[in-house]
């Protein structure tokens, strides 16, 4: 059999759909950021460029809070962790970081994993086991990770318009009232930035007898008067059962987790694979997430200020008849393109010619005709980086001729 033709076809089918990826080469520069450095090829070189597109929304990847306290941790305990929790891998940074997440969302426990990914498909997969006979009522925009877990469970899966409450009850009336039930959301959708109606989730939940699972991934650190999440900006937080969040964007650091009762939690680390067989996170990165939790509980002043570039991000592109999705009341500044190919090359001319680092979010990440530039200020771009991105974007618009807004 001539197997690499059928790899060369997978991968030829992408390039023809304009939806092939290309990693961009950086190198970001600490304490300068959000400037990185682009290595473009050997013939090209080096060149400077602005990130647009990192998901370390505050910066503290940058911080020397985190920067210190990892530093301070190789020097106390060395790089790796060891091996799996249960082996050699549980340190005392992992057990100080798990109460002060617990804290953090006001649950009994929590439980750390080596990414977001695998803390959704992880738990989820695990309920789905211990729960026999649960019904998972799910977003249809949900993360891959979270459908991959419900997947895996082999649980029945009920998938409810985004957001619409409505059907949500229609689909749960239809259903044995006796049956467990978990409804399982994110707050805030990373690719429309609209957010989901906690409180009427909620509301359904109760009553009809059914778990909670809340995604806070894009949250987490953003939003609430300590950064728990939109649910605690929301007032709905000891509603929520299970709380599940990064430590990777708005903390700056690596790792996943979830938060709930002690039950639950010790339910997921007697049972789920995921976290049983995996190393555990270093402890470098743990005491870099730690003080990045335990920092952002207190100083409300990186959040206020990304809300504040995000808006002013979101007004300016209005005013240049660019199209920003209106969908998005969070953080995120996502700009429709409509078209794969055109996308990608309005990625490619923004790099190459205007030294600003976007990339194109195609499909299956968003539906086809939806392709879009997400852009993620942070409290370090300048008003004058708001300024040149949207001149970039405004002059591609006109080259390329695609559509303005509406």
């Amino acid at each position: 059999m001539d197997y690499d033709k059928h790899f060369d076809a997978a991968i030829d089918s992408l390039k023809a759909e304009g939806r092939y990826r290309v990693f961009i080469d950086i190198e970001r520069q600490r304490g300068a950021y959000p400037r990185a450095v682009h290595h473009a090829s050997e013939t090209q070189g080096k060149r400077s460029v602005t990130v647009w597109c990192s998901n370390d929304y505050l910066g503290m990847g940058q911080s020397a809070v985190v920067t210190e306290a990892m530093h301070a941790a190789i020097e106390h305990v060395g790089a790796g962790s060891g091996g799996t929790r249960n082996i050699s891998g549980t340190t005392h940074y992992h057990v100080e970081l798990e109460r002060e997440l617990a804290d953090l969302h006001g649950k009994e426990a929590a439980l750390l994993f080596t990414s977001g990914y695998v803390s959704n498909d992880a738990t989820l997969s695990t309920l789905s086991a211990i729960l026999p006979g649960v019904i998972i009522y799910s977003d249809e925009l949900n993360h891959a990770s979270m459908i991959e877990g419900i997947k895996r469970g082999r649980a029945v899966k009920r998938v409810f318009r985004h957001n619409d409450l409505a059907h949500l009850e229609e689909l749960i009336q239809q259903d044995d009232p006796d049956a467990p039930k978990l409804i399982a959301f994110e707050s805030v959708y990373s690719m429309d930035g609209d957010i989901a109606p906690l409180a009427g989730l909620c509301d359904l939940a109760e009553k009809y007898g059914a778990l909670t699972y809340l995604d806070e991934v894009h949250a987490v650190g953003m939003y609430g008067p300590r950064g728990a999440g939109v649910a605690e900006r929301d007032g709905v937080m000891h509603r929520i059962d299970i709380i599940e969040g990064t430590l990777a964007k708005a903390y700056g650091v690596m790792g996943g987790y979830i938060a709930a009762s002690a039950r639950i939690v010790d339910c997921v680390r007697s049972f789920a694979p995921g976290f049983i067989f995996s190393t555990s996170l270093s402890p470098v990165l743990v005491a870099g997430a730690l003080a990045s939790v335990r920092h952002l509980k207190e100083s409300t002043a990186e959040r206020d200020l990304l809300h504040a570039k995000a808006a002013k991000l979101k007004q300016m592109l209005r005013d240049a008849d660019l199209p920003v999705m209106e969908s998005s009341v969070s953080h995120m500044v996502p700009v429709l393109v409509g078209d794969p190919v055109q996308c990608k090359a309005v990625a490619d001319e923004l790099l190459f010619e205007y030294g600003i680092y976007v990339q194109p979010i195609n499909y299956p990440t968003v539906p086809r005709g939806l392709e879009r530039l997400r852009f993620t200020p942070s409290p370090t771009h300048s008003d004058e980086k708001l300024a040149e991105l949207v001149g970039a974007l405004d002059a591609c618009w006109r080259r390329l001729k695609i559509r303005r807004a509406a």
